[in-house]
């Protein structure tokens, strides 16, 4: 196995460890300090060799965090001419096209930041849409989590459990999902405001879900809308249980609160970042993808 050194970004140290430990590579971890005008300051504690990982998820704050992966990167790159970058969740990755006139396609921005900072390669996780994945300057992996979340779920034990799309867009990966798990899905037809971003499920009769235990499946929750207006939803159809499993799990403010008031069970995450949700470790999955 090649020699690597692992630098710990801070937003996603303890998955730098658990990629280190697979690894049996040097972990260097890093010292942050954070100035009143809001600066960021990182320093080392160690020197790396070899191939160099950097591990950092780009999660809120997630200019602060950002900014921090590509300095981390610029670092690595004085010591070696590989260097890899972990990103499991990929700020800014939603920002892929233009959806109204005017709109900056922020991501075509990232992807030039991480080339011009000396990243070799970038591995992301589940990210959001695949044209994000296009923009960037350099080899790109993107890893699914799915078969992980779904060892996750088989071993609880599901009265005929169902997995559900919150919507259209997230077919293929509630298919994906099904077709691991060996069971069947459905997608929800939803609807969201462009401008003010308010989210409808359209009404259509789904008895299929009487009774049954329900897996909500999307890439990431953030508010948490899209996912509460499911359950609520699938609960007036008079189903079992309902799980929401995600690979990111940002839950920005009381989303978690919100989530649960609206009649789901438990929230499932892996700790692509950091949360209490997350249930399911993907070190195995990145670290694979990088050997």
């Amino acid at each position: 196995m090649a020699s690597f050194s692992v630098i710990g970004g801070t937003s996603s140290e303890d998955l730098a460890k658990k990629i280190a430990s697979k690894l049996k590579s040097k972990f260097i971890k890093c010292d942050l300090r954070v100035f009143p005008d809001g600066e960021s300051k990182i320093t080392l504690e160690g020197i790396p060799k070899g191939k160099v990982i950097v591990v950092q998820s780009i999660y809120p704050p997630v200019d602060s965090n950002l900014i921090r992966a590509l300095a981390l990167v610029s670092q690595a790159r004085k010591h070696s001419s590989q260097v890899f970058v972990v990103i499991p969740y990929l700020g800014y990755a939603r920002q892929d096209r233009a959806f109204l006139p005017g709109e900056v396609i922020t991501m075509e921005l990232v992807a030039k930041m991480f080339k011009a900072a000396g990243a070799s390669k970038i591995i992301v996780v589940d990210i959001h849409s695949m044209i994000a994945l296009d923009h960037l300057q350099i080899p790109a992996t993107n890893v699914s989590a799915v078969g992980e979340l779904v060892k996750y779920f088989k071993k609880l034990r599901l009265k005929d459990p169902l997995i559900v799309s919150p919507d259209k867009g997230g077919i293929e990966r509630a298919r994906n999902f099904a077709n691991i798990f060996g069971v069947d899905f459905i997608a929800l037809e939803k609807h969201r405001d462009r401008k003010t971003g308010e989210v409808t499920i359209k009404s259509t009769d789904h008895h299929e879900v009487k009774g049954r235990d329900l897996i909500l499946v999307d890439d990431m929750i953030s508010t948490g809308g899209s996912i509460m207006k499911a359950a609520q939803y699938l609960k007036k159809q008079k189903c079992g249980k309902v799980y929401a499993c995600c690979t990111h799990a940002l839950l920005i403010g009381d989303a978690e609160k919100k989530i649960k008031k609206a009649g789901v069970t438990k929230i499932v995450s892996t700790n692509s970042i950091p949360c209490k949700t997350n249930n399911v470790d993907i070190s195995p999955i990145i670290v694979k993808a990088l050997v």
